[in-house]
Parts: C-alpha cells; structure tokens; sequence
C-alpha cells in the first residue's frame, strides 16, 4: 500500500515548474512531482499507518496556519470562514493576513490570465480581488455574457487551483475609470432614473442581474469549499450617499441570495462613515498612509481588523495630460508601513491591464476629460505583463514578510511546525517567477485601401428619422437597449448659413459638415460655430462622439450622450433629424469587408477606414500600436476594437497581445477623423507618454 502528502492545489505544480525539489523532504513525494517508481514512503503495518495519518493531519495543520491557501482541493466545505469579529482577522479560526492585489479578467486576454495570476503568486500575494462590471455583463435588458473573456467562474476557479484566495466585489456599481462606473448604459433610458439609489426602477434593474451573478458564484465560497472569503458591497458610496437605505438593500440582496462570506465596505478616510452599513466591516482607500487615516477607522469600528482595501500603487492616465507615476520607493515604503502595523492590504492594481475597445469612462472635475485606453497604472505589473522595479522591490519585502511569519516556529507535543514550502522549494519561500513573453516590433502596415465614412453608412443599421435630436441611449436599437458606445451621426437640411450654436447640447465632441465639407469642431466649451451661406439647399452632419461617460461622481444621472438637446442655427432650432449609429461593434466592422474599398489615393476624404496588413510569421507575439502622423481615431485588429488613439496623448501605442492575432496576415482597419499618415508602425516597447510623479 502507498500513501502520499497532497500539497494545497496548484502548489504541486508551481513546485514542478520551478524544477527546485528536495529529495529529502518526504512532503515533496506526493502525487505530479515524481514518478510511482520514486516513491518511498509506504505503509506495511497498522503501526505506520497511524504515522502517516498523524503526518498528513500535521501537514494540513500547516498549511492553513501558516501559508494561508487551500489544502488538498478547495471543494472541501468549512464550518468558519473570514472573521473580523476581534483586532485581527482569522480563516478557519486562525490568524490570517490579506496580502491582496487586483487584476481584472476583463482588461486581461484570457489566454493570459495564467500568466499574471502565477506572476501575483510569485511576488507572494495570496489574495487575488476583483471587480464584476455590469455594463459589460449584461449589455442588454434580458441579455447576459459570462462566457469566454466574461467567463468570471472559470477566473475564480482558476485563481483557487493557484492557490489564490479572492475576495469579489461585485458592484453593481464599481467605478474602475469604466464608463458609467461599471454600469449598463441602458438604465439611463429611464428619464427618471436616479443610479445608486433605492430608485424601483434601478434596484428592480438590480435585483435581476444579481439573479443571474450571484448564483454563478454562491458555490464558489469558502464556506462551501471554494476560495472567496469575502465580498465587498458596492464602492466608495461614502462620495455619493445619496440614500441611506441603499446600502442595506445590497446587503439583502446578497446575503438573500446566498452570500455568507465576510461582507467590507471600501472609503476614503472622511467618507466612511456615510458610506458604511451595519454589520459590515469598514475597509479603507489610500495611497499615502498618515496618521488621521488609522484614527478615523479605528474610531468607527474599534478593536476591529484594519484593512486597507485599495492601497493605490499608481494612477490612470487621461487624455491631454501627463502619464502618472509613483516613485517605487514610495510605493513599497508604504506598504511596508502598513504592515508593520499589523493591517491587512490590497494593492489597486497590482496589473491593470487594457480597458480595450470604449470601456474607458472620463472625469468632470474640474472639466471633461476623458480616460485613456491603457490601464497600466504604473502598477508593479505592467499593462503587457512585465515586470518592474516596483515588482521586484515589492517581491523582495513580501519574501521577508513571508519569512518572518513562516519561521515562526511553534512547538507542540514535541512535534515541530514549520514551513513546509520553504523545504520544498529548496528554501525559497516564495515560487519561481514565470518567464516573459517575447516582444517584437514587427513591420510596420502599409493603408493601402480606404473608405470614406459616407460610403460606409449604407452598412450600418437603418437610420433613424426624429423630429427632434435624440440622445445615444434613446435610440431606437439593439432591442430597445439604445446605443452604448462608439459615434452618431445626427444630419438635417439647412437652407442658410449663420451662427451655429450647440447650447452645451453635444455630448462629447462633434465634427462639423456642410455638403459632407468640414467646417468645424464642437468641444464641450466651444458652443458657437460660423457655417458658411450658400444657395440653395444643403445638408448639415454632426459626427457625435461619445468620449466617455464619467465613472464617479454626483452627476451619473447626467451621462446621456449624442445630442441631448437643441442645436440652434441664427437661434432656431434645427428640426428633421435623420441619424446614423456608429457603434463600431465587431460584427459592423466585419460587414465593412464586402464594402467599395478604394484604392488609396494622395488626398482621400475624412473622416474615413482605412485598411492594411500586419504580417505575423511563426508563432505571434505581443507589439504595440503607434501611430505618428495621425490624429485621433480608432484602431480595429482583425475585427476587435483596441481602443482609441489621439495625438494629445499622453499615450502614444495601444498593447496588441499576441493572443489577438492570426499566424500569417492581420487585418488593420483604422478609423480616422480628420489626418492620417497612413503606415502604422508596431513596436517592441510601449509609449505612454511623459511621465509626471502623483502629488
């Protein structure tokens, strides 16, 4: 007979990869590290037998005390989960640290979440936390996506077979620089709708997509065997606080539903209060840790574990602005302050990824801006998965907070406890950093077709007649869901010229045609505009786009876009609307293939497509997308929407990951508004633009 120590899921492999045994170490003989041949424990009298059960029950006994992860599988129920009921947290009844980081699986190609998960394990974080977005969720009323990129069961799954804990933070709002906060722009067809609030028509919103969310994860719980030990209600409601019974019907509708782990909220430091509810455990925000934050928390809830929810390594990044870093002594002083003082953290983000397509929400204060399409955060994990100083200094203070509580040797009826991944990696405490992928600038892609925005009309959905502008989520589309995203394009006879005002009504940003003939720019601020007199009747286009919905803020009821009001011309206003949905939706741009591509010529009309190829000999790697001489637009890759590019910068490429891309040729298709150089070049390194430190 043969017996065997199993090591907590995912760690066996881990120890594999890293080619690191010991022979010595009897725990490292258990089932994928060595052959049936190799084994030498084995059992031939009753006496042994007790022996190794005492051992295995010693080996679980460590595993949970001191490493903090799932042991032999995680479908093992539990009676206790995550507990904040004393100054310190416990798992399973025993003291426990968060040592958390943030990577969301939707700003991350799914054949890459393996990859920056392993790289989180590596640099010796044992919780991985989340955000769910809605918006993206459930696109539309009745319509819901959890599948293949949005397949957040088999992200959960995953983390735990790594060895991950995770704590969910399933909004419904969520905030995240996404558009809308995370929201389906949809609700907003309600004229009377008021988000984040007990509003029936947003909590009844609420309540079905929760329906569907919630059971997909209830199984996946501590208690029930899987690796979430606690979810986050909402976040940062502090800042809104517009209805003090809408964080407790939250609370209902999960716990109802059948969340039992540890529920937190997540404030600033002035704001937790008002944005907390009882029987909760208040969490905090910050990127600079002073003494006023600790106060405030410990006067709220005392003798209660400190948790800083959001420890923010870096920023975002907005358009017309410099790229915002954080010095990586700064970063790891802090968190090494935090703790020392005995607190739990999360690092926002430890990756950020890519907000790909028009995901990217925008800001109002003090004026509009809109978010760029890189979430690179300056985190200690960059957007295309390198690592940074950041990574290496945070990995190097992890290992010695790691080993100063695995050398914590306890002895108990003569038996001594101690740390058993230290053996087994040959005494590294921490696993082996996974290689990079491979970079490469590939030649650059010459437009050699193009297609003129009017030509292209005629393959988008049939156009809307209204008396009346009418505003992107009213329209009439996508099942009565409105248009989300991307541009419309709003057009009218006019029988004059004069002064064309636009009344603060254009939402964000709108090029102006007379005859199909640019005349002008309307911006948020610019609301006067001279069309040219003419005989005649003519035809006037607005090409609306909408940059960004913001994601925080008291003003989310006010992030209609298009033209969402009267556009005056000599002070009346313009009346017979015909109008255009520009979504930009993969299966639009997939429908542009059979259109009257031209051959490109010296002067081609803008706005415009143009098209060309990126050849990818072998297997592909990953590249970034530059753009010099154009000036703002939108890039498609084989049908899928990297994202926006605009000279302003700060960001100067958008990440291609290999994933992304066919063996062979690729697609280019860029739209552009109003100059193109026509080549675009694809590097080996990114440009996110000059850099500014976070004050």
């Amino acid at each position: 007979m043969t017996s065997c120590v199993q090591f907590p899921h995912g760690h066996a492999q881990e120890v594999a990869r890293s080619r690191r045994f010991n022979p010595g170490c009897c725990l490292c003989h258990c089932k994928g590290l060595f052959k049936p041949s190799m084994v030498v424990l084995r059992i031939r009298n009753a006496h042994k037998r007790k022996y190794a059960l005492l051992v295995l029950c010693i080996a679980g006994l460590i595993m949970y005390r001191y490493l903090g992860m799932p042991v032999g599988g995680w479908r093992m129920t539990k009676n206790f989960g995550l507990n904040a009921n004393s100054s310190q947290l416990t798992l399973e009844g025993e003291p426990f640290h968060i040592l958390g980081g943030s990577i969301h699986y939707f700003r991350v190609p799914r054949a890459y979440w393996r990859d920056r998960l392993l790289k989180m394990k590596a640099c010796g974080i044992n919780t991985l936390t989340t955000y769910v977005p809605w918006s993206l969720h459930q696109p539309e009323r009745g319509c819901f996506n959890f599948n293949m990129q949005l397949d957040l069961e088999a992200y959960i799954s995953l983390a735990a077979e790594l060895g991950l804990w995770v704590i969910l933070r399933p909004g419904p709002y969520i905030s995240s620089e996404l558009d809308l906060g995370g929201l389906p722009s949809w609700l907003l067809r309600d004229n009377n709708m008021r988000l984040r609030t007990t509003y029936p028509g947003f909590t009844d919103a609420v309540n079905t997509f929760f329906d569907k969310l919630i059971p997909k994860v209830v199984p996946l719980q501590f208690k029930k065997g899987g690796p979430i030990i606690a979810v986050q209600i909402e976040n940062e409601y502090g800042s809104f606080a517009k209805d003090e019974g809408y964080m407790l019907f939250l609370k209902e509708a999960l716990q109802s539903r059948g969340i039992s782990e540890l529920l937190l909220t997540s404030d600033l430091h002035n704001k937790l209060r008002s944005g907390g509810v009882n029987g909760v455990l208040r969490a905090i925000k910050l990127q600079k840790l002073n003494q006023r934050d600790i106060q405030d928390l410990n006067m709220i809830q005392p003798n209660s574990p400190a948790i800083v929810m959001d420890y923010w390594t870096g920023w975002y990044d907005m358009w017309g602005n410099l790229h915002h870093v954080l010095p990586p002594e700064d970063m790891v002083s802090t968190v090494r302050e935090i703790l020392r003082r005995g607190m739990s953290v999360n690092l926002y983000m430890f990756h950020g990824g890519s907000s790909f397509g028009f995901m990217s929400g925008a800001l109002t204060d003090p004026s509009y801006k809109s978010i760029v399409p890189s979430y690179d955060y300056d985190a200690p994990l960059s957007e295309a998965g390198e690592y940074t100083s950041k990574y290496h200094l945070l990995r190097d203070l992890l290992s010695q907070y790691s080993s100063k509580l695995n050398t914590n040797i306890t002895i108990k009826g003569g038996i001594c406890l101690f740390d058993i991944c230290h053996l087994c990696a040959g005494g590294r405490s921490l696993p082996v950093m996974p290689a990079l992928h491979y970079k490469t600038a590939y030649e650059a892609a010459i437009m050699y077709q193009h297609l003129s925005l009017w030509d292209a009309l005629s393959f988008t959905e049939a156009p809307f007649k209204s008396f009346k502008p009418v505003n992107m989520e009213n329209l009439p589309l996508n099942n009565g869901n409105g248009q989300s995203y991307g541009y419309t394009l709003y057009e009218t006879v006019i029988t004059s010229g004069g002064s064309l005002k636009s009344g603060d009504n254009i939402r964000d940003r709108a090029l102006v045609f007379v005859a199909r003939r640019y005349v002008g720019l309307f911006k948020r601020r610019s609301v006067e505009l001279a069309v040219p007199d003419s005989k005649g009747p003519r035809t006037l286009s607005l090409l609306v786009e909408n940059c960004g919905r913001v994601h925080q803020g008291r003003d989310l009821d006010k992030q209609r876009k298009g033209l969402v009001g009267d556009i005056l011309l000599n002070n009346i206003p313009l009346r017979d609307f015909t109008i255009y949905s520009l979504e930009m939706k993969p299966s639009f741009i997939d429908s542009l293939y059979q259109a009257p591509w031209k051959t490109l010529s010296e002067a081609p009309s803008f706005p415009g497509f143009f098209m060309g190829r990126l050849f990818a000999y072998g297997y592909p790697s990953d590249t970034f997308v530059k753009l010099p001489g154009w000036e703002k637009g939108v890039v498609f890759i084989n049908g899928l929407n990297l994202g926006r590019y605009w000279s302003i910068g700060p960001q100067q490429t958008l990440y291609l990951p290999s994933p992304f891309l066919n063996s062979g040729i690729n697609q280019v298709i860029v739209f552009e508004e109003q100059e193109g150089d026509y080549r675009v070049h694809f590097e080996n390194t990114p440009d996110l633009g000059m850099a500014t430190d976070i004050q």
